[in-house]
């Protein structure tokens, strides 16, 4: 198979990627970027540990996607924000922080789609109730917690950038 040229924006960098047609979006920014943060957990979508917010020319704001179902190719001309790219000038996102001060991290795995989750939540819905971070949440899942300091690590964050 042949290669094809995209491009896309990698956490506020533009990106020329050199892409196979069957790669998705995850094994891009894994394999050619070095961005590890995204993890595969399932591959088919159920999980969210590859959570990544994509935004298309068209839209203001991007919108929270498992990039294990998102064809590289897809991607082309849009910008996407990764676990890495949200963290400004060495200081955490809100939602990092909130994680840490929470104890909302266990094993770490599920982790950066969680605050991925978390993230596009917030952006939408600056002051959540728990029932709308649970919604927010749902497509993620954590097999070391019973989600309790990962709802609070989130409430957290609304409070501090609300």
């Amino acid at each position: 198979m042949s290669r094809q040229i995209i491009n896309v924006t990698v956490n506020g960098e533009p990106r020329e990627l050199a892409v196979e047609p069957h790669w998705t979006l995850l094994e891009a920014v894994r394999e050619q970027l070095g961005l590890t943060g995204s993890k595969e957990g399932c591959g088919t979508g159920d999980c969210g540990a590859c959570s990544m917010i994509l935004r298309e020319p068209h839209e203001e704001r991007g919108r929270l996607v498992t990039s294990c179902l998102v064809l590289a190719p897809e991607a082309d001309g849009c910008e996407v924000t990764t676990i890495e790219g949200i963290a400004r000038n060495g200081d955490l996102h809100p939602v990092q922080q909130a994680f840490i001060d929470t104890g909302g991290v266990q094993c770490g795995f599920c982790t950066p789609g969680m605050i991925m989750a978390a993230k596009a939540l917030l952006d939408r819905n600056p002051h959540p109730t728990l029932e709308d971070v649970r919604l927010g949440l749902a497509g993620n899942l954590c097999r070391c917690t019973g989600y309790t300091k990962i709802y609070e690590a989130v409430l957290a964050a609304a409070e501090g950038t609300g």
